[in-house]
């Protein structure tokens, strides 16, 4: 006995178990119990020998045989029904019995004989039962024994044994049971719940289920929330009734984890492990079921008391930590606000004039400001100088702006645009400029605002007027369009102080409707540019006509006129070029001529219309101009598509390997064009070991933006210029490996996704190359394209496309706490679960990575 005790204390649970209690108050009254039996046994020794015998109880009862539990000692014993003194029909599991032990001759086993049962149908039991019923619940299903034990072994205690679990004190208990331990013969199955007590054998301290029967589940309290965190197996719920997070494991959820994503709806159940709240049973409900917080639907304008910065311009702790006071009827009210409730990423100052809404939690009543805006009558009150200015520049995440007022380029970030617009080149707008808090030596703008175009008078005429010639004459705004002889720029020639000048001036120029001619004496005044530094002639009239002869006119006034118009119609002819626009800076680019051999300069100020508007491959016409060393173009005019140097498409896909890239890519290499070599297959590369070669520009590309690097794949067809006959590549498109991750951080103009299958690798990406105008938010899974910068050597992803539809809430980004928030409990593991087929942790089969 006393050797059952401790192997029960070597397996038992920490907590008291009522098997336990019932095993420990047994104990005491146990020898007693022992000596009772012993007495009995004398009464009914009369007819038998002397020798030694021992008292048992018939355990299991088959056809022909059974076998017997030793009451005295630990033992179980086989015995044949032909060793039974009375009738062996009449013995029952149970029965209390009188045996002499002896030995199997054949096998030597120790096998029970002489066996007499105990008179008056006394029923013995060693098995103490819990005063009370447990709930639990059924995880395998009890079936019959296949294992019928052999002499003196018992079968396996796994052998279609069923088992169940219940919970006590915060701790999973794992219980045994057999068919014979339920009650009235229920069907009873996985997932059922019963009701049942709990067996301690006080020989060996074996606990079991007895007594099972199947009851009514208790319908459990169900709460909502939304997933706020997710880590390799487990996560936090943001709860609906109360301003809480609480922890749950992938094992709880109904379904795919790997459909899991921040933001989600759920529904759950608590329950106490290790006195702790846990969520359990975990579904998943539709968008837009959990509601935080209610947002009003008027309109407040208030005043910024306090803003979320520190006087150092860091980040406070407090996730509320601004304040905006607004009037009401009973006075001045106080609001807070947090880092999400801005609508934009611009600056806000204490003192600014903003409107909001109130919205409040459902779960504490706590009322806070959010879609909050910055208005203009801000500026009005507060007296804020503001500046005027074009963008000149733009890179990934930021630019720089050229002021009207100050000779200087001023920087600006993207999130500081008020309108949330993403800047273009050339607009105008308007900003704040203040001390840069990380650089005091460098200013920069903050609170910009696009203007409509045209809002900024670039243009600035001084009062002085000066006398001229026309060196070239402009064509009237009354002259038709196709006459000859004139152009949309004409020339004034001037003097200086002795110096000759030259200025340019348009048909928009004149002040009177007839245009003056060649020779030809005019009055105007100058306009500076203040858009591109620029000087041309305004109000340009007519002063003095260049007169000549009768005899001279009648002579050769119809010559000179047909000479003159034969050589500036000539000279036109032999200087206008075609070509396309193959790169794009920041006020300047590059155009491909149309024999795709070399490429020729221009600036914006030199194109006819809004620079901005121009595109990559966009075919246009222009004056290649000699005014310095360097050939430029000029007089730049947009031309409809398919004017510049037509190609015929031949039929066919090829594959080739990019050999040379282009000169706009590798400014090093003597050759403009890019060349592709022909990549045959083996069964048709005849062995000679020469492939073919196309070369390409920046037409034939199919994404002009996305530039095939050297070594690359690449799927074209081939084309042939009609003007030249010469072949070259078309419709060019890089063959890549379309990878997977998921996005892992978002400022401003510029994210991260991580490489799925390539642990720890980040690559960044500008939100131009999100793909169907989609915002991403993190944790969003994306496709994408891995490109190296052939400049810089980093990688980047090109092409971003988002592959799940389901997007965090907004309503859920305002109230989630910070990963770095050390206010909540902190959880740490003190030693993993065991399951009931003894493995360590949650065997939770998760799905293999996809690979692309």
């Amino acid at each position: 006995m006393s050797s059952a005790k401790v192997t029960w204390k070597n397996e038992q649970s920490p907590v008291k178990d009522p098997a336990i209690v019932a095993f420990q108050r047994s104990s005491e009254g146990s020898s007693a119990k022992v000596g009772a039996l012993g007495n009995a046994s004398a009464n009914n020794n009369t007819k038998l020998s002397s020798v030694l015998r021992e008292l048992g109880v018939v355990e299991k009862l088959l056809p022909t045989y059974g076998f017997l539990q030793c009451a005295n000692r630990q033992g179980r014993l086989f015995f044949h029904f032909s060793e039974v003194a009375t009738d062996a029909d009449s013995l029952r599991v149970g029965d209390l019995v009188e045996f002499q032990q002896s030995a199997d001759r054949r096998t030597g086993k120790p096998v029970a004989v002489s066996i007499v049962r105990i008179p008056n149908g006394n029923l013995v039991t060693y098995e103490i039962m819990s005063e009370k019923t447990v709930m639990g619940t059924v995880l395998a299903e009890a079936k019959a024994s296949k294992n019928q034990g052999s002499e003196g072994e018992a079968p396996g205690l796994l052998d279609g044994m069923g088992r169940v679990t219940y919970e006590q004190s915060g701790e999973t208990f794992f219980l045994p049971f057999a068919l014979e331990d339920i009650d009235g013969g229920q069907k009873i199955t996985a997932g059922d719940t019963v009701e049942f007590y709990i067996s301690t054998d006080e020989r060996n301290g074996n606990i079991r289920a007895r007594q099972v029967r199947k009851v009514r589940p208790i319908v459990a309290d169900l709460f909502q929330g939304v997933v706020c965190s997710l880590k390799e197996n487990y996560g936090f719920i943001e709860r609906s009734d109360v301003v809480k997070e609480i922890f749950f494991h992938f094992s709880e959820f109904q379904g795919d984890i790997e459909m899991l994503n921040l933001g989600d709806d759920v529904e759950f159940n608590i329950q106490f492990r290790n006195n702790k709240e846990v969520a359990v049973n975990i579904q998943q409900l539709p968008e837009g079921t959990v509601v935080f917080e209610d947002v009003a639907t008027e309109r407040k304008r208030g005043k910024i008391l306090k803003t979320l910065k520190s006087v150092h311009g860091r980040m406070q702790s407090d996730p509320l930590a601004g304040r905006i006071v607004y009037e009401t009827l009973k006075g001045s009210i106080e609001i807070p606000y947090g880092d999400r409730d801005q609508l934009g990423d611009y600056t806000l100052q204490a003192g600014d004039i903003v409107e909001f809404y109130i919205a409040t939690d459902r779960r504490d009543k706590l009322q806070r400001a959010t879609n909050i805006c910055l208005i203009d009558v801000t500026f009005t009150i507060s007296g804020e100088t503001r500046e005027k200015g074009f963008v000149t520049t733009l890179k990934d995440a930021f630019g720089f702006i050229r002021c009207l007022d100050r000779d200087t380029r001023m920087f600006f970030h993207f999130s500081e645009l008020l309108n949330q617009d993403e800047p273009q080149l050339q607009d105008e707008v308007e900003f704040t400029v203040i001390q840069d808090p990380t650089n005091p030596s460098r200013l920069i703008a903050i609170r910009i605002k696009v203007l409509p175009h045209g809002t900024i008078s670039v243009e600035q005429c001084l009062p002085e007027k000066y006398v001229g010639t026309i060196e070239k004459e402009v064509q009237s705004p009354k002259t038709a369009t196709g006459k000859t002889g004139v152009s949309d720029i004409g020339i004034i020639m001037y003097d200086i102080s002795g110096t000759k000048q030259t200025i340019p001036y348009s048909a928009k120029a004149l002040v009177e409707c007839c245009s003056p001619k060649n020779g030809d004496q005019v009055e105007f005044q100058i306009c500076e540019s203040r858009k591109n530094n620029t000087k041309t002639a305004a109000n340009v009239r007519i002063t003095s006509v260049k007169t000549a002869s009768k005899s001279q006119n009648k002579e050769q006034g119809s010559v000179v006129k047909e000479s003159a118009a034969k050589e500036s119609t000539a000279k036109e002819q032999a200087t206008k070029e075609k070509g396309f626009v193959a790169v794009l800076k920041e006020n300047c680019g590059f155009i491909e001529m149309a024999d795709h051999e070399k490429e020729v300069f221009f600036q914006f100020c030199n194109f006819d219309g809004n620079a901005s508007e121009l595109e990559l491959g966009d075919e246009v016409e222009f004056i290649l101009s000699h005014k310095t060393a360097k050939v430029s173009a000029e007089s730049i005019r947009k031309l409809p598509r398919g004017t510049v140097a037509p190609e015929e498409v031949i039929p066919g896909v090829l594959e080739g390997k990019v050999v040379r890239m282009m000169r706009i890519v590798n400014p090093d290499q003597v050759e403009y064009s890019g060349l592709i070599q022909l990549v045959e297959k083996e069964a048709e590369g005849g062995g000679n070991g020469t492939e073919a070669c196309y070369p390409y520009g920046i037409t034939s590309l199919v994404d002009k933006r996305d530039v095939p690097q050297k070594g690359e794949l690449v799927r074209f067809k081939a084309a042939v210029v009609k003007s030249s006959g010469k072949q070259r590549a078309a419709r060019v498109v890089p063959l890549r490996l379309v990878m997977r991750g998921k996005v892992d951080s978002l400022k401003g103009q510029m994210g991260a996704v991580i490489c799925e299958g390539e642990e720890g690798r980040k690559v960044s990406f500008h939100v131009s190359e999100v793909q169907d105008g989609v915002d991403l938010q993190l944790g969003d899974e994306v496709d994408f394209l891995i490109v190296r910068k052939q400049a810089t050597g980093k990688c980047v992803a090109l092409n971003v496309r988002r592959t799940s539809e389901r997007q965090r809430p907004e309503r859920l980004m305002s109230r989630l706490k910070s990963a770095t928030d050390d206010a909540g409990p902190r959880i740490v593991t003190l030693r993993q679960p065991r399951g009931p087929d003894g493995t360590n942790g949650f065997k939770l089969q998760r799905s293999a990575s996809r690979q692309i």
